[in-house]
């Protein structure tokens, strides 16, 4: 298995640095091929810009159309087709991050914003009155896998059903779904430590325990089960879920996982 952990916290020392470390370690101890992405530790620009696309920059810039054409002609920026090659590489794809504001840092969504560029990550595939597009279930990135690794400062119960920040599956859907399925990715349950802000160093044992047990069963583990755009759910231009597939009870992000 070859994985690649794009990390993103400023701390070396840190809990998330240490669950990185950690996984380096049990990943390449089972025999693994492993890369990190540590975009604190390379200055990673988090601005997508005209600079990115060189001669096809538009004026006014158009960020996909002109992310397309410099993808489409291999004039990106070397950062930016560095990190694509490395998702292309990559069996597993490992995102490492403290939720900050409901979300993951600015220079995660930067890392986003000018890797998943257009020809890459979108824009892929026949549009049509029947097919619109290789997205959600298929498309360049389909046949990997992907991993949330989270470090949450409030407690579970914050995060539960009825908590009030809202269930933590909800707050990374736009991630899970948004991000990762987009492109075609299978999106495994996420790896969350909660309370992490009073984390005592008494209770790291357990958590490096209960990563390297998540780390050891990637291969097995089953795919939150996100429905797929084009295998007969959603009407096609609309991309609305079909009448009568509505599972009982279920209601806004949950409309999108299979029954």
């Amino acid at each position: 298995m070859k994985t690649l952990i794009v990390h993103a916290h400023p701390e070396p020392k840190s809990l998330n640095g240490s669950l990185t470390d950690h996984a380096v370690t049990v990943l390449r101890d089972a025999g693994h091929e492993v890369r990190v992405s540590d975009l604190y530790a390379m200055g990673w620009k988090a601005a997508a810009d005209a600079d990115d696309y060189g001669p096809h920059a538009s004026s006014p810039l158009k960020v996909p159309l002109d992310s397309g054409r410099a993808f489409d002609a291999g004039t990106l920026t070397p950062d930016v087709r560095a990190e694509q090659e490395k998702l292309l590489w990559a069996d597993t794809v490992i995102l490492q991050f403290p939720l900050w504001w409901y979300s993951m840092p600015a220079i995660l969504k930067g890392w986003v914003d000018r890797v998943f560029t257009y020809r890459f990550a979108y824009g892929v595939g026949e549009h049509s009155d029947t097919k619109y597009g290789e997205r959600f279930g298929e498309g360049t990135l389909a046949g990997r896998r992907a991993l949330l690794s989270v470090t949450v400062g409030g407690p579970e119960a914050h995060y539960a059903p009825r908590g009030i920040n809202g269930p933590i599956d909800d707050l990374l859907f736009p991630i899970q779904h948004g991000i990762l399925h987009y492109p075609g990715l299978e999106v495994l349950p996420p790896f969350v430590v909660h309370g992490s802000d009073r984390l005592d160093p008494a209770d790291y044992p357990a958590v490096a325990a209960a990563w390297e047990h998540r780390l050891r069963t990637l291969e097995t583990t089953a795919p939150v089960r996100y429905r797929r755009q084009n295998f007969g759910d959603y009407e096609i231009p609309a991309l609305q879920l079909k009448p009568g597939l509505e599972p009982a009870g279920r209601t806004g992000f949950g409309l999108h996982l299979e029954a």
